[in-house]
C-alpha cells in the first residue's frame, strides 16, 4: 500500500474561523468543496467562536428599505377544490415485532379490502417481509379510505398498491433508486465494529472495508487502540429515504502507524478491483484469514503438545476457534485439488493456486454447494463450513498455507501480489481517483469532522 501522499496534492478546506490567504480563497470561489464540514458543531466543541464583536466595538447602522408588494391569493372555491381532491400521504416506520395490521392503523388505515389483497395477492405478499426501520407510505382520501401504498424492500424493488374503480390492485416495479455519497471516520478504540458503530458506518460497509484490508490486516489480531479509518461509500436512497449501501469507492487504514488506502476502480474492460494511489493492487493473492472474524487458538509452531495424542509434535498450520456452522473462505482463487475425509484432518479440502502455491482447510462439518476435485474457487468464496471432524477437541478450522507442498506461517509469510493496474491506463486511473483521494484527504485533515455530501 502507499504511504502519505504528497502534502502538494492535499487540498485543505478552511473552516469558518479560519483566516484564508487570497490565493486560497480565489481557490475555493473556483472549485467548491465536495464536502460541507458542520462547523458549528466542532467549534462549540474546540472553544473557538466563529462570530462574535470585542467589548466597545462601533457597528455603523445597516441602511434598509421597506418594499410591500400585493400577492394575488388563490381564490377560496379553488383551494377547497383541490384540498378534496388531493390524497394525505403519511409514512410509518416498521417497529421490532410489528404485525401489518399494527403497522397500517398506525397509519390511520382500516382497509378490508387491502387485508383482502395482502392475503391472496402474490405481489402484495412483499408487505410480509417488513423489518424494524423500513418505512411504508399511505395515501388516504378525505373519508380515510387508503388511497395508495408504497413499500421498497430492497433497493432494487418498489411493492405499489393503488384503488382504481375496480379496487385495489397490487404491482411490483424496480424502485427509482438514488445514489449518494457518504464519508465516515473514526478512531478503534475496542473494536472495529465498535468504532464503527460510535460513527454511523453501516454493517455490510464495516464488512467490506474490512475484506478490502484483509490482505495485510488480521482484523482479529493487528488492531491497536487508536487505529484511525476513513471509508467513501454509496448510499441508495428510494422515494428520499435510505435504502440501503452500495460499494465502497475509496477507504483508508492507519494500523500500528501504518497507512494503508485503497481506491476502486473499473478497467476498461468492466473489471473492478481495489488499487493503492500508485496502481498496485490493494489485495493480497492470498487472504490473511480464511474467516472474516475468529480467533487463533493454537498457531503454527514445531513443537506442540497434541491434545489427543498427548506427544509433542509440530503444528503446522493455524487453528482458528468459532462456532459450528460459520462460514470458510478459499484465501485465494484456485482449483479444488480435493475435496473429502483425510484422516485426523477430518473433512478436508485442499486447493492448489497459481505456480508452487496451495491451502488447506480441515475439520469442516460440511462442504459448500459444488465444491468437488477439479472445481475452480475464487478469493473469498465459501468452500466450506466449521466443525469438528477428525481429530478435534472442538469446533475450530485447521489452515495450512503451504510453498511447494512445505507449510509455512499463513500470520508470517510474505503474500504475493495481484496484478497492477496496467502501465498503458495508469492515467486514466490516476484520474479517475482524485476526487475520492482529496475525501480522504478531507477526513485526515479533520478527523472528528462532521461530514456530508454536497453532490
Amino acid at each position: 500500500m502507499a504511504g502519505e501522499p504528497d502534502d502538494t496534492r492535499v487540498r485543505e478546506p478552511g473552516i469558518l474561523a479560519d483566516r484564508p490567504d487570497e490565493a486560497a480563497g480565489r481557490r475555493a470561489a473556483a472549485r467548491p468543496s465536495r464536502w460541507l464540514l458542520v462547523a458549528i458543531a466542532a467549534l462549540g466543541l474546540t472553544g473557538v467562536a466563529a462570530f462574535g464583536l470585542a467589548p466597545g466595538t462601533a457597528v455603523d447602522p445597516v441602511p434598509t428599505t421597506l418594499t410591500v408588494r400585493d400577492l394575488e391569493l388563490p381564490r377560496v372555491e379553488d383551494a377547497a377544490g383541490e384540498r378534496a381532491d388531493a390524497p394525505y400521504w403519511r409514512e410509518e416506520r416498521v417497529r421490532r415485532g410489528d404485525t401489518i395490521g399494527e403497522l397500517l392503523a398506525r397509519a390511520g388505515v382500516d382497509d378490508a379490502d387491502l387485508r383482502a389483497l395482502v392475503r391472496t395477492d402474490p405481489a402484495a405478499r412483499l408487505l410480509y417481509q417488513l423489518k424494524p426501520g423500513q418505512a411504508v407510505r399511505v395515501a388516504t382520501d378525505a373519508d380515510g379510505a387508503l388511497v395508495e401504498l408504497r413499500f421498497s424492500p430492497a433497493a432494487s424493488q418498489m411493492l405499489t398498491i393503488r384503488r382504481d374503480r375496480d379496487g385495489l390492485h397490487a404491482s411490483r416495479g424496480e424502485a427509482d433508486v438514488e445514489t449518494r455519497v457518504a464519508l465516515r471516520s473514526g478512531v478503534v478504540a475496542s473494536s472495529l465494529f465498535g468504532a464503527a458503530d460510535a460513527v454511523g458506518l453501516p454493517d455490510a460497509i464495516t464488512l467490506a472495508l474490512a475484506d478490502a484490508f484483509s490482505g495485510d490486516i488480521d482484523f482479529y489480531h493487528d488492531l491497536r487502540r487508536g487505529d484511525r479509518f476513513a471509508v467513501v461509500y454509496e448510499t441508495l436512497h428510494v422515494d428520499g429515504e435510505p435504502a440501503g449501501t452500495g460499494r465502497i469507492l475509496a477507504a483508508e487504514f492507519e494500523n500500528r502507524g501504518k497507512v494503508l488506502r485503497a481506491f476502486r476502480w473499473t478497467a476498461p474492460d468492466g473489471t473492478e478491483g481495489y488499487y493503492t494511489e500508485d496502481g498496485r493492487n490493494a489485495r493480497k493473492a492470498f487472504l490473511r484469514s480464511p474467516m472474516e472474524f475468529s480467533r487463533v487458538t493454537s498457531g503454527f509452531t514445531l513443537a506442540r503438545m497434541h491434545p489427543i495424542l498427548n506427544t509433542w509434535r509440530a503444528h503446522r498450520g493455524v487453528d482458528y476457534g468459532a462456532p459450528t456452522g460459520t462460514p470458510i473462505r478459499a484465501t485465494a482463487s484456485g482449483v479444488v485439488a480435493f475435496a473429502g475425509r483425510q484422516g485426523g484432518y477430518g473433512n478436508v479440502v485442499i486447493v492448489r493456486h497459481g505456480g508452487s502455491y496451495s491451502t488447506l482447510y480441515a475439520h469442516l462439518s460440511r462442504f459448500a454447494k459444488g465444491v468437488v476435485a477439479g472445481a475452480r474457487v475464487g478469493q473469498g468464496d465459501t468452500i466450506g463450513h466449521v466443525g469438528q471432524t477428525g481429530w478435534a477437541t472442538g469446533p475450530h478450522l485447521h489452515y495450512e498455507f503451504r510453498v511447494g507442498d512445505e507449510p509455512r506461517n499463513p500470520l508470517t509469510a510474505a503474500m504475493p501480489s495481484a496484478e497492477a493496474v496496467p502501465a498503458a491506463q495508469r492515467g486514466a486511473f490516476a484520474a479517475a481517483i482524485a476526487p475520492v483521494a482529496e475525501d480522504l484527504a478531507v477526513a485526515r485533515r479533520f478527523p472528528h469532522a462532521v461530514l456530508a455530501a454536497t453532490n
